[in-house]
């Protein structure tokens, strides 16, 4: 029971991470998380969970690697084959040879095997959490891709290296040749084992689909356990189960362009679950690893026999000196094949060089392979500074943390989309984003049931962003309403030519082709001059007026009504086919430049025909206000989405923020107010 509430605080501990992190997106969820972990260890409820490294690496490490060689871009590993491998293999390498004499020569307490092996575990990158630091940063792409190879990579090759570091320091014998042909035997067997049974498994899956299992639960539980058989099952001959399940998401990934590809219910129910597998996983690794730093420094800061300002000094001159090795490496490798044209980068520059440095942070892998380090020697003594090379691995994972968090967005650069200084320009430019993700949100949730509803939502906010482009500077809001006339002109000019088609194949009734006619110039007065319009209008009603005051005293009032009556209902379904032959025109000439008030357009008219055919079905209206009110429900929450995104991001800052959620709330609260009147009734004067 005590297992299964720890289990539960976690998991809350995962969400309120995140619920923190909308208020202070500039602190990465990783930090926030290991900060919730330390703070929930520092409580008196008797949580403990022990850091077992081999349950650690199979548990969070293989399922998080296997994802991630699924959705690694292939094209870009092979682009950066060179890059990649030149820092997962070269740098590691150089890390555990130069830090390890370096912290050897600083720390002399621990021996030099055991440096190497603190150099070694210091060696892996964390691409899950530099991915959560790049989602507020303008992160270039080819970096961003070269970083996941990287992350990806370096797991094996360091913790290889790590534990030849350890049996060498145990057992006090180590030989650089069985050590390279090893490393070589267990990398690469590793990788194509993992790969070998990888393509088992999915043609297993594809034999079972031939048999005509499709159930998507017994696919779903192959898929989960795959990563996990997999490391087990590589581990147990020897050879890295890390690059096992990184070969194995790959083949996947490859199976699936092909012929493998799951069925689309089991690709939405795989994508889903797995989205909730990593997001618990992920938190999982950093809330663990926060609650066992408490433990760390206790053993070490409680321990008279070292000096907690030398301790910490280690830490920052071991940090300095990973970053200094990084960015000499990434310097020389990059100019010279830059100079050699031996890869597909442009000139380095030092703003990419920097990034790329500061991008090396250390994290979950690290601090496992620091606990792994066994109690004892093969003779029996105690192994040299243990609770001293976890001390500094787990305050260098904090240090290049929270360097990252602080300097990365400093030198990459918020994508502010170059309104860093002009606050009405962010907020127009926000506003705009929120209304086009509403729009975009809308339209992949419309169907043929709902088709109508989302196309008036969708008018709405076309008819919104049109309104916020109209508030520009004068020259653009001219040509803009400019734009807007001369589309509107070509609608009314389709509806007049399909009034003449019908006239000239003799399928309407004259008087009915004169209303529409007459219909048709009204609105290119309203179009052109609308004060002459309001004055057509003014002169209209009054004669309409008249009229039927006229007919009180006709004793033929009833036949009058009864063949207005048959006049409207014709005229109300011509106004239905004008305004489908205006549509069809407009989309025909739809190009980029005119796009937002084309649909603007069609969205009016589309708002028209639905209002037509809803007045003459009551049930249909009802049908149609409530999917317009889910429609409309879902569109708020997008656009509060997309304002929470853009500030997360550093696009727009707390004011603005605030300023577009409030004048969302404003907008949702009179929509509300507006829909709980009945249809025809808010529609009577439109």
């Amino acid at each position: 029971m005590e297992l299964f509430l720890a289990v539960l605080l976690l998991l809350a501990i995962i969400g309120l991470s995140n619920i923190i992190n909308h208020f202070i997106p500039f602190i990465p969820v990783p930090l926030i998380q290991i900060g919730l972990g330390v703070s929930l260890a520092a409580l008196p409820l008797g949580i403990q969970i022990q850091m077992e490294p081999e349950l650690f690496f199979v548990l969070f490490i293989a399922p998080l690697l296997f994802n991630d060689g699924k959705n690694v871009s292939r094209a870009a590993l092979w682009k950066f084959r060179k890059q990649i491998l030149m820092l997962a293999l070269g740098l590691v390498f150089l890390t555990v040879i130069t830090i390890g004499y370096f912290i050897y020569w600083i720390i002399p307490a621990i021996p030099l095997p055991a440096a190497f092996a603190l150099a070694a575990i210091l060696s892996p990158t964390d691409v899950v959490a530099v991915s959560a630091i790049s989602s507020r940063v303008n992160m270039p792409k080819d970096i961003m891709h070269l970083l996941e190879g990287e992350g990806l990579m370096n797991d094996a090759s360091g913790l290889v290296a790590f534990n030849f570091a350890v049996a060498a320091t145990v057992t006090g014998a180590f030989s650089l040749t069985e050590a390279s042909l090893s490393f070589l035997a267990i990398a690469i067997g590793g990788f194509i084992g993992g790969a070998i049974v990888a393509f088992i498994i999915i043609r297993f899956r594809v034999f079972i689909r031939r048999l005509g299992i499709e159930d998507v639960t017994i696919h779903m539980v192959i898929q989960i356990l795959t990563p996990f058989v997999i490391f087990l099952l590589i581990e147990h001959f020897h050879l890295s189960g890390i690059l096992a399940v990184v070969a194995a998401g790959i083949v996947h990934s490859i199976g699936q362009d092909h012929k493998q590809r799951p069925t689309g219910n089991l690709e939405i129910v795989s994508k889903n679950t797995w989205s909730v597998i990593l997001y618990i996983l992920n938190g999982l690794v950093f809330v663990v690893l926060g609650l066992q730093i408490p433990r760390v420094l206790s053993q070490i800061f409680k321990d008279p026999l070292f000096n907690n300002l030398e301790v910490t000094m280690y830490i920052l001159l071991i940090t300095s000196a990973l970053l200094l090795l990084r960015f000499v490496w990434i310097s020389i490798t990059w100019w010279s094949s830059w100079k050699l044209k031996l890869n597909k980068f442009t000139k380095p520059s030092l703003r990419e060089i920097g990034i790329t440095t500061l991008s090396g942070v250390r994290g979950a892998v690290t601090l496992a392979g620091a606990f792994s380090i066994p109690f004892v020697l093969a003779n029996g003594d105690p192994f040299p500074e243990r609770p001293l090379i976890i001390f500094i691995a787990a305050g260098i994972i904090l240090v290049t943390l929270a360097g990252a968090s602080i300097f990365l967005p400093i030198i990459a650069k918020p994508n502010v989309v170059g309104v860093e200084n002009n606050k009405e320009e962010m907020e127009k430019t926000a506003y705009n984003r929120s209304q086009e993700a509403a729009i975009w949100a809308i339209r992949e949730v419309m169907n043929e049931n709902n088709r109508e509803a989302a196309l008036s939502v969708i008018s709405t906010y076309n008819h919104r962003i049109n309104q916020a482009r109209y508030k520009g500077n004068e020259q653009d809001s001219h040509r803009l309403k400019k734009e807007e006339t001369e589309i509107r002109l070509k609608a009314l000019e389709a509806e007049s030519q399909y009034i003449t088609y019908l006239i000239k194949e003799k399928r309407i009734e004259r008087e009915i082709a004169y209303l529409a006619l007459e219909y048709i110039r009204r609105m290119e007065i309203a179009v052109t001059n609308q004060m002459r319009y309001r004055g057509m209008v003014i002169w209209t009603l009054f004669k309409r007026s008249m009229l039927r005051t006229t007919q009180i005293f006709n004793p033929n009032k009833q036949e009058l009504r009864k063949k207005r009556r048959i006049k409207q209902k014709k005229l109300i379904q011509l106004k239905i086919e004008m305004a489908e032959a205006a549509i069809k025109v407009l989309k025909g000439g739809i190009v980029p430049t005119n796009k937002h008030i084309s649909y603007l357009v069609i969205g009016e008219y589309n708002k028209l025909i639905t209002g037509i055919k809803l007045v003459k079905n009551t049930k249909g209206t009802k049908v149609f206000s409530r999917l317009k009110r889910e429609l409309q429900d879902k569109a708020f929450q997008v656009e509060r989405d997309e304002v929470q995104n853009l500030y997360e991001k550093g696009n727009i800052t707390i004011d603005v923020a605030r300023k577009l959620r409030t004048q969302i709330n404003i907008r949702e609260a009179y929509w509300m107010e507006e829909n709980s009147l009945p249809y025809i009734e808010r529609h009577r004067f439109s």
